[in-house]
């Protein structure tokens, strides 16, 4: 992913937006100068409309994920399709994230043939939050221990995953910013 002269990683955030939640991670974000990507469910877009607005106008980007979080090995493909589909007319974006990272052949296919069509991003930094039997500091040891330019860091902008994303995210923005690494979101192209 790495593209800049200046080290760089993109944060991003699975399932919102939530509408206490999510302004917490957006000013967390804008305290450290830093762009993420949301990856968010329709059902949620529709909901907290002003959270998923004030994402955008704040220059971040966002992504699919699917209508309703649905998990692409138990679904079948035309369904999976018309779900991401729903969710697109509430989500102005090309960038697709599949819930619990776990999609068929068959649809990553039929979302990359799409005109336009979709850029899956999955992640190489998986922080853990939502994992509820995790400790914070746990959470957090595993985005530090892992993070490096060009790395893409999963969170979750989600209930489940407040006690360990509110502990971590912080201290990850933190670590990122004294290391000189530019946070940024992923490109909507």
């Amino acid at each position: 992913m790495q593209q800049d002269a200046k080290p760089s990683v993109y944060l991003t955030f699975d399932d919102g937006p939530h509408p206490t939640i999510t302004p917490f991670v957006l000013d967390k974000l804008k305290a450290h100068n830093a762009k993420a990507t949301f990856f968010c469910i329709g059902k949620n877009v529709a909901q907290h409309t002003d959270v998923y607005k004030r994402t955008i106008a704040e220059g971040h980007t966002v992504g699919n994920h699917t209508h309703n979080h649905l998990n692409g090995w138990f679904t079948k493909t035309e369904a999976y399709i018309e779900n991401v589909e729903q969710a697109a007319k509430l989500i102005n974006s090309r960038l697709f994230r599949p819930p619990y990272g776990r999609i068929k052949r068959s649809q990553a296919n039929r979302l990359m043939r799409k005109k336009p069509s979709y850029k899956i991003y999955m992640w190489d930094v998986l922080s853990g939050d939502f994992d509820i039997a995790l400790a914070p500091e746990k959470c957090l040891a595993n985005v530090l221990e892992n993070i490096e330019p060009g790395s893409i860091v999963v969170f979750h902008d989600s209930e489940k995953a407040w006690d360990r994303m509110s502990y971590a995210l912080p201290r990850v923005l933190e670590h990122c910013t004294q290391q000189g690494w530019d946070i940024k979101a992923l490109p909507q192209h």
